[in-house]
């Protein structure tokens, strides 16, 4: 089969399209032609040899990565019933990842595709839209909200303001360049802002006319979260749900304690929480198949996944990168 390697840590260039062979499915796994396969920003940090506590383990090299896998049964191991075979599935849990033509998982793992639901957009909701629904489980939205999303043209951020207007709650989305702002306000963000311009906050408080953010989901870090939370309200909830500058932002705890407010980092919170996986995967597919939440694919073909890498570090893709053989 044809696949994406990484020998080497270091640059996006690194990963090599070439021939592999053919996984087998062992004692309760399945083989799936894969269809779709999901590209993490975490990916692009191991894959460049990055070691920290907030990140999984450095894999063994060589190695594929990518455990977002949606496609086509056409295998089964020992102990699995032959009936999977042809059916359309998606799993969290690939491996070898999904950069590659065929990918083995548990069959424990793996869920049926809902009807209608495309693989691009089954591998979108299988982490990313499981990951969104939870931190909206933690931000407790209602619809008397002012919420403030960050790095609102991702995977995650797009379907917060989905969700978010669908509820009721007035919605301001914080992006990087006027194409990702355009992306926002099309997804029908009561303001859309870009937070690369040095006037951003001003922008935002202009146009709150005195209001201020009552819940804000920051996906961003850095200077642009910090920016972001002098636009709380007291009384407000701070909701860290990603790092995409990579950059250092703590609030305060004495200013936390004088303005009664709720600060929760969502990515480690739900670290200690797998066992809530299953369920979530279940409905997470159900919202995008019956258009609850609507993810937004950005397709690379799988020969140019060293691009995806690329384009994804630098911050030049929207929603959610897929990869197709």
């Amino acid at each position: 089969m044809r696949a994406v390697v990484l020998h080497t840590f270091g640059p996006a260039e690194n990963l090599s399209y070439e021939t592999v062979p053919d996984p087998e499915p062992g004692p309760g796994q399945v083989r799936i032609a894969v269809k779709a396969a999901g590209v993490h920003f975490v990916e692009a940090l191991l894959r460049s040899g990055r070691a920290s506590d907030s990140l999984p383990p450095r894999p063994e090299l060589p190695t594929i990565f990518g455990g977002e896998v949606s496609g086509l049964v056409d295998a089964v191991g020992p102990g699995v019933d032959a009936a999977w075979i042809g059916r359309e599935v998606v799993t969290a849990g690939g491996r070898p990842g999904g950069y590659a033509e065929l990918a083995v998982a548990d069959v424990e793992s793996v869920h049926r595709l809902p009807a209608g639901l495309s693989h691009e957009a089954a591998v979108s909701m299988i982490v990313t839209g499981v990951t969104t629904l939870q931190f909206l489980d933690v931000a407790e939205l209602t619809a008397s909200d002012v919420v403030l999303v960050t790095s609102a043209a991702g995977g995650i951020g797009r379907l917060i303001i989905q969700y978010a207007r669908r509820l009721g709650a007035k919605v301001i989305g914080a992006a990087g360049g006027p194409a990702k702002v355009a992306a926002v306000r099309e997804l029908g963000a009561d303001f859309a802002v870009d937070y690369d311009k040095p006037s951003w906050q001003e922008e935002v408080a202009s146009w709150l006319g005195g209001r201020k953010v009552t819940a804000l989901l920051d996906g961003v870090g850095g200077d642009k979260a910090r920016a972001a939370f002098e636009l709380l309200a007291d009384g407000g909830r701070y909701v860290t749900i990603g790092n995409a500058s990579q950059g250092d932002f703590a609030p305060d705890a004495a200013t936390v304690e004088e303005r009664g407010l709720t600060v929760t980092n969502a990515l480690l919170l739900l670290i200690g929480r797998p066992e809530e996986r299953p369920a979530y995967e279940v409905k997470a597919l159900a919202a995008a198949a019956d258009g609850t939440l609507v993810p937004d694919v950005q397709v690379f073909p799988l020969s140019q996944a060293a691009a995806a890498h690329a384009a994804l570090e630098a911050r030049q893709t929207t929603g959610k990168v897929v990869l197709v053989p």
